[in-house]
């Protein structure tokens, strides 16, 4: 018997992108992106509202999930390139420049470190749109009367937090809506290149 093979999209159990977030095998998810708060500026006081207003958020919308995520993409791959480039070269010049990159780099990758970005995600078990749309309100609604100040991610968002997540080397902007579109489409122009003028 022949091995099915499945495509990435098939094995994390993504089916599409929706006008509420992304649909997978199991449920569709909408995701809200919450603007962080820095408690350390914050009276002990405030630190304790803030608390309180989370477990009021969560006891009013106990489904909801909480993700904290990496805000921005590592540099491990380009520093690992860069450092074995550093050992084969034997020009000077390009060592002081390849040395000048591995300071950037970390440059960057300190600063980012402590970058952090917190999403709330809501699942809804395949449910009618209007219903999905109604509880997106009453959620977004629960938000604001706890003070917390988020938005809905679109498509594009979620492509940037999926490319982050899994780490990947392109940025979200490339990630296709459908896999495989691109060289479906590829093949359909070859196709019609390929048939006679009908002359």
């Amino acid at each position: 018997m022949a091995n099915k093979k499945n495509s990435v999209q098939a094995l994390m159990g993504f089916e599409r992108f929706t006008d509420y977030g992304i649909l997978t095998d199991k449920a569709e998810i909408a995701f809200f992106s919450a603007e962080p708060t820095n408690i350390s500026v914050l009276s002990d006081v405030n630190i304790d509202n803030k608390i309180h207003h989370m477990m009021t958020l969560l006891t009013s919308v106990p489904f909801l999930e909480i993700m904290a995520l990496d805000s921005c993409e590592y540099f491990d791959s380009n520093k690992a390139y860069v450092k074995t480039r550093l050992q084969e070269e034997q020009n000077e010049a390009v060592r002081k420049l390849l040395l000048t990159d591995i300071d950037f780099l970390d440059g960057i990758q300190i600063e980012m470190s402590t970058a952090r970005q917190f999403l709330f995600a809501i699942r809804f078990r395949r449910e009618k749109e209007s219903i999905i749309f109604n509880r997106i309100n009453e959620v977004d609604k629960a938000f604001k009367d706890n003070g917390f100040i988020v938005r809905r991610m679109n498509k594009e968002d979620i492509k940037r937090m999926l490319a982050l997540y899994f780490g990947t080397s392109i940025s979200g902007e490339m990630i296709e809506d459908v896999e495989g579109e691109e060289e479906i489409m590829k093949g359909v122009t070859i196709d019609e290149k390929s048939k006679p003028s009908g002359k």
